[in-house]
């Protein structure tokens, strides 16, 4: 009896030491449990340490901008009756100041900056503040509205600089960086990608070849930097697309090396020359390209060849499509405007042409472009409505003197006149008007109705037919589906 009461404290001391080991043991597990730090790999690590030297080492090149201009109120003859009944200023009076904020890249050690012409345009003062906090007034340089670029500069020495990138090397899907001065908030940094080179006709500015990017970009970036992550300058942060004027995804950036050939010019001569052909182009739809004999639509249609310019010495005719210009491929209509507005002026440049199923090289002297480059009812009887062939929904008229001049073309012209275009047909979609001069048709000349009549009756209701046509002087191809 005694043994067996020996054993109760003996399993009672054994119970104790086995739960004060369990719980010992659970302690210990949690306590590593809450501890616990998720594993970073090392290449992300020194990824996140890279970018953060890219910011440090760019920041220090790039300035916020405030410029002011002054507002005068137009006066009126009703200024002083008014002044006599609220003889106490209402706040804004006859003069007010307006200020706008921008971004902008030092580009030289001797105080040259790189901005958006939006910033400083029309300003009366212009105030630069470094990333140091130093103040300074700035003077514009140059600016040129074309392509939304201006130069300003201020009296320092000694500044930091960012290094060029070539802008034509770009990938889509390549990491950047944008910095600037969103909202007033200084030095900010936003990173994404490229979304997409080339872009063009998005109605910013006239010369358009915008790397598009969803880093965020907000008003007062304009005129900042976008860099790779070599830390190297590759564009100029111009605009946003937004239906709420702030960050959507969309941003346009003028590429460094359109930024660099406005630059050298603003800074040398004050103001930008650009190279000129003396031509018309148009963009070839797969409308178009097919009436060509073309598989692709791919290139830049000539429609109109000015007498006496670069092209019509080099041979060049209405027709033609340009495949080719100094040996760089011709996408479209907005590279080929870019690449001969940057050419230089006196400079030879050869240029790939088809003609007619054949391709052939023309080399063009570049000048320089000139400084300058209405719906018409005409009255008569001998109209032809083709309300039943395959140019449903136009009627048209023959041309003469009277006629041409009303229309503001060339007296000597030829061709027979549009005097009405119904609504809702396939000519009013594809963009005829009342007044628009056609000259031919499926590449054959249109001198009057009977010529006009003859090419008519040989389509056929489900063909296209591809029009030339004159507009009050601009002429170009219209692909017409058919009625």
């Amino acid at each position: 009896m005694k043994r067996r009461l020996l054993w109760i404290p003996a399993v009672l001391l054994i119970g104790f030491l086995l739960g004060g080991i369990t719980y010992y043991l659970l302690s210990k597990t949690t306590s590593s449990y809450m501890s616990f730090a998720p594993r970073v790999p090392k290449q992300m690590e020194e990824t996140s340490r890279a970018f953060s030297e890219i910011v440090r080492a760019v920041s220090p090149a790039v300035v916020n901008i405030s410029s002011t201009k002054v507002i005068k109120k137009q006066p009126t003859p009703f200024d002083e009756f008014f002044d006599f009944l609220y003889p106490f200023p209402d706040g804004r009076g006859k003069r007010w100041k307006e200020q706008s904020l921008g971004s902008g890249v030092i580009v030289s050690p001797d105080g040259y900056i790189v901005t958006n012409n939006h910033v400083v345009e029309q300003a009366d003062e212009i105030k630069v503040i470094l990333i140091d906090k130093k103040s300074f007034k700035a003077k514009i340089v140059g600016s040129d509205p074309k392509t939304d670029i201006a130069i300003i500069k201020i009296d320092a020495k000694g500044l930091p600089v960012l290094p060029w990138g070539d802008s034509e090397r770009l990938q889509v899907g390549e990491f950047v960086l944008a910095i600037g001065n969103p909202f007033g908030l200084s030095h900010t940094v936003t990173m994404g990608i490229i979304s997409a080179v080339g872009r063009a006709d998005v109605g910013i500015t006239d010369y358009e070849n915008f790397i598009q990017t969803d880093a965020a970009i907000n008003p007062g970036n304009s005129g900042g930097p976008l860099v790779n992550i070599k830390g190297e300058l590759i564009g100029i942060n111009t605009a946003i697309f937004s239906k709420t004027g702030g960050y959507q995804g969309i941003g346009f950036t003028v590429p460094t090396n359109m930024v660099r050939i406005v630059m050298d010019q603003l800074i040398k001569q004050g103001k930008v020359t650009r190279g000129w052909l003396g031509i018309t182009i148009q963009e070839l739809t797969p409308e178009i390209a097919q009436k060509f004999g073309l598989k692709q639509s791919e290139g830049a249609l000539v429609s109109d060849v000015a007498k006496g310019s670069p092209a019509h010495r080099a041979g060049m005719a209405r027709g033609d499509i340009i495949l080719e210009f100094n040996g760089k491929k011709v996408r479209d209509v907005a590279t080929l405007r870019n690449m001969v507005a940057q050419s230089k002026v006196g400079s030879q440049v050869e240029i790939k042409v088809l003609r007619r199923d054949r391709e052939i090289t023309l080399k063009a002297n570049i000048m320089e472009l000139p400084t300058e480059m209405g719906d018409v009812v005409p009255s008569s009887s001998n109209s032809m409505d083709m309300s039943d062939s395959a140019l449903s929904g136009i009627t048209v008229m023959d041309i003469n003197a009277a006629v041409a001049k009303q229309l503001g073309i060339d007296r000597d012209e030829k061709g027979v006149v549009i005097v009405k275009v119904e609504h809702g047909s396939s000519a009013e979609d594809a963009g005829l008007r009342k007044g628009d001069v056609v000259q031919e048709i499926d590449r054959q000349r249109i001198n009057g109705l009977n010529d006009f009549n003859k090419a008519t009756s040989k389509i056929r209701t489900e063909d296209t037919v591809l029009l030339f046509v004159n507009r009050s002087g601009r002429k170009f191809y219209v692909a017409l589906p058919p009625g």
